[in-house]
């Protein structure tokens, strides 16, 4: 049954604020090497960077009537993003629903269909996330479902948690943990400026990294 949620429990602004400081590789690895979207779905250019509580969209394909709808709906800061079957020969999004967003403060969009008029899009800078680009057009009709929980690049999105894209890809945080997986990320950031620092000072891989022990059960010896 098609329907219509306007009013979902998003995550704080301060955690979406927080985890927005940290890349989405660095997220998929504090939180458990977890959340993280088929890496089928790229930005349309790689400077493009988002980070929101979730709008979702449960679409069908080569049809752009509830993504439309979902524009409407969708309050600032939010990232729309639109299961449509992974169908890949229609571009549902472009420069004309690109001005929508941006005229409402959407953040971002995020759909595992095509896309289209990219370089407009680059252009106005609103971050694009798409399975594809494609020319072809779309219809409007068949209604489906806005703020139920979806399936997009092998992840179950629930509306209000947390999307992070960035040139390397997408990574869903459930809004009940963003602020513990925005802490766990500074802390792994923190782990990694140290492993820079070591290396810099002289320091090897194998001793920073405690690889001696595991290769050694492997049986390979690192004397030289």
């Amino acid at each position: 049954m098609p329907h219509i949620i306007t009013r979902i429990e998003r995550a704080a602004p301060a955690d979406v604020a927080a985890l927005s400081k940290f890349g989405s590789a660095t997220i998929h690895e504090a939180q458990g090497r977890l959340g993280a979207l088929s890496s089928r779905l790229k930005p349309v250019d790689r400077a493009m960077s988002v980070c929101g509580p979730a709008f979702t969209v449960q679409s069908a394909p080569r049809d752009n009537i509830m993504l439309q709808l979902a524009i409407h709906y969708a309050q600032p800061g939010d990232v729309v993003i639109v299961s449509a079957g992974e169908y890949e020969e229609a571009g549902c999004f472009g420069d004309v629903l690109a001005n929508a967003c941006l005229a409402k403060g959407i953040a971002g969009v995020v759909t595992d269909t095509g896309v289209r008029d990219t370089q407009e899009l680059i252009r106005l800078g609103l971050p694009v996330f798409s399975l594809s680009v494609c020319i072809k057009g779309t219809v409007k009709e068949t209604l489906g479902q806005i703020n139920g929980d979806i399936v997009i690049g092998g992840q179950v999105v629930r509306p209000g948690d947390v999307i992070r894209g960035d040139a390397d890809g997408l990574v869903v945080v459930r809004r009940e943990d963003a602020a513990e997986v925005a802490r766990k990320s500074a802390a792994r950031e923190a782990d990694e400026a140290g492993y820079i620092e070591a290396y810099k000072s002289g320091r090897t891989v194998i001793d920073v990294c405690n690889l001696e022990a595991v290769l050694k059960a492997k049986g390979l010896t690192t004397d030289l």
